[in-house]
């Protein structure tokens, strides 16, 4: 099943948790979670998603290269000058999936238009 989500004016958040549940596939009565879901969901407008300064400059992504002083942090406004908004939502639906192997195949159903 095919669902198209109109992100112009929404919250990442927002956004990010409609498009998990839809991924994950619990919209339909017959969910079973370990079956692999077959829904395709597509974001449009994602470049006029609602993101104030604030939320901006107080939320950080980290990594670490498992090497000694190898933690590196950017904020969400270097992420998105960096990579794009669609970086952002991916990342943001992809920590709202659960953490298996059926993550990777329901990444592979997200579309994000800018």
């Amino acid at each position: 099943m095919q669902h198209s989500i109109d992100a112009k004016g929404r919250t990442l958040g927002r956004v990010a948790s409609d498009v998990a549940v839809l991924l994950r596939g619990k919209s339909h009565p017959t969910f079973e979670r370990h079956v692999i879901p077959t829904d395709l969901v597509k974001i449009t407008n994602a470049s006029k998603l609602k993101i104030t300064e604030q939320r901006a400059q107080g939320t950080t992504y980290r990594r670490h290269s498992h090497f000694p002083g190898g933690e590196k942090k950017e904020t969400l406004a270097q992420l998105r000058a960096r990579k794009g908004v669609s970086e952002l939502l991916r990342k943001a639906v992809r920590g709202m999936l659960p953490n298996n192997r059926l993550r990777a195949i329901m990444m592979n159903n997200l579309t994000i238009e800018d």
